[in-house]
């Protein structure tokens, strides 16, 4: 626990410099801003974007809801809760057909929780609505502090509480890691994926105890929610920066084809990613011919996995094909993330490119549905795998316009930005990075793919280096 402590005492070092004094709402937010919501209201009276509609049936639930919050009066900005359901919330789904965890799971257990679970979506939503208005900057910093303090507090009172069999703790964590993601992908979010480990751990241990002597009981779902969230950015992120995992694999069945509509695939599929990126690690450490024999059985084996991989969604609803197709799109990524990862393949190669042509077209006509949430880490995979000198991806057959690939990357992040909560622009930040450092290596003679297991592949080379701490959810 004293861990744990360190970690937010860090942290809450790290926050406070960028503070300004006590703020007042109206001189924030401003005396001609945004209003309040009517609970009637049908549409988000926010002007930086086109509003997203929230799932209907969920709506009907949350709209008269305000009153359900009590806190709310003496927290104040409520204009805050409102965005976070409003703009938040239908931003962290594939389709209008889905709904939202962090509305239909969240929510409803924020009706019970303390005010500094309220307090950290309120300064969630004024740190995502910061990137339109930077008014809202300010805001978003004090309440976090705020949070934080209050987590302190709570921590050093009552030692126990991160032990309790209610989840608050881990949903306060969650919203920081969130912040911090939003935030420009702020390093911090990793302090608070490990504070998550250590309480996930000391909670299991404690549950261990508790059932020796009684029945085991089901986990609630607001634990099941956010120990996936962060075993799910824990993969993600690491498939980037190639970093030991925090998390482990047993959050990710292998048998298990169902895709989660949060994930946007199925637990089968990230354990393949999850093995794809231990392997790769271990892979250099693998010196003698048996350690390499090894090595080849194991990612064959993988690759043919993926390749038979059939994923399946089971709703009561009419088929949501979208999802199917996001499922199916982060599949051909993984094909290119183990090609490059175990394989050594590069940009040039046929392989790769027909790849990568086949995850752009199909970013393309995601986001043309309006479907951009989750999608960043197929279209992160094909931009870094993006061959340099293919400036020409495919040409129009009516128009015979040329569509230049490293634009269309550009043009894609432009638009996801607008309807996601992942961190957009320090994705692009390293994507450019990464484009940098392989127009240098145009300079120089080309050199023969290096078949040894043992030496630096593409991704390692030119991914890897600039791609710390980097959320990919």
């Amino acid at each position: 626990m004293s861990f744990v402590r360190r970690l937010y005492d860090e942290e809450q070092n790290h926050t406070e410099p960028h503070l300004l004094p006590a703020f007042n709402a109206k001189t924030a937010i401003g005396e001609q801003g945004p209003c309040e919501l009517e609970p009637s209201s049908s549409i988000s009276p926010f002007s930086f974007t086109q509003p997203i509609e929230v799932n209907n049936v969920l709506m009907q639930n949350i709209r008269p809801s305000l009153s359900l919050f009590p806190s709310l009066d003496e927290l104040g900005n409520r204009v805050l809760f409102d965005y976070y359901i409003n703009q938040v919330c239908p931003r962290t789904v594939h389709s209008p057909q889905s709904q939202s965890p962090f509305a239909s799971v969240i929510l409803p257990y924020c009706v019970s929780a303390s005010p500094t679970v309220l307090r950290a979506i309120q300064a969630l939503a004024a740190c995502h609505w910061s990137q339109y208005d930077s008014q809202y900057s300010n805001i978003s910093l004090q309440l976090k502090s705020q949070v934080l303090n209050d987590f302190r507090k709570r921590i050093n009172i009552d030692p126990g509480s991160l032990v309790a069999e209610d989840p608050e703790v881990l949903v306060i964590v969650m919203f920081l890691c969130l912040f911090d993601i939003v935030d420009n992908c702020d390093k911090q979010w990793i302090v608070h994926l490990q504070g998550a480990k250590d309480i996930i751990r000391l909670r299991r241990r404690q549950q261990r105890l508790l059932t020796e002597t009684s029945e085991s009981m089901p986990q609630d779902p607001v634990s099941s929610f956010t120990e996936l969230f962060f075993a799910f950015q824990d993969v993600m992120g690491r498939t980037a920066c190639a970093k030991a995992d925090l998390f482990g694999s047993s959050y990710w069945h292998e048998d298990d084809t169902t895709i989660n509509l949060w994930m946007g695939c199925s637990p089968a599929l990230v354990s393949i990613i999850f093995s794809v990126m231990d392997l790769s690690r271990s892979r250099r450490l693998m010196v003698s011919d048996e350690d390499q024999v090894t090595f080849n059985i194991r990612a064959a084996t993988l690759s043919n996995r993926l390749q038979t991989l059939r994923q399946e969604i089971h709703t009561d609803e009419k088929e949501d094909q979208t999802i199917h197709r996001i499922a199916e799109l982060k599949r051909l990524t993984a094909v290119v993330y183990l090609n490059c990862a175990l394989y050594g393949g590069q940009p040039a190669e046929d392989v790769i490119k027909s790849y990568v042509r086949r995850i752009l077209k199909e970013v393309v006509e995601l986001l043309a549905l309006e479907s951009a949430c989750h999608v960043i880490w197929p279209l992160f995979v094909a931009a870094v795998e993006l061959d340099p000198l293919d400036i020409e991806l495919w040409a129009d057959p009516e128009t015979g316009s040329v569509t230049d690939g490293r634009r269309l990357v550009l043009e894609l992040l432009t638009r996801m930005a607008k309807n996601s909560v992942s961190s957009v622009s320090r994705t692009r930040a390293v994507i450019e990075q990464v484009w940098k450092s392989r127009d240098f290596s145009l300079s120089q003679s080309s050199k023969p793919k290096q078949s040894s297991i043992t030496v630096l592949n593409d991704w390692e080379r030119y991914v890897v280096p600039v791609s710390d701490a980097l959320s990919l959810v």
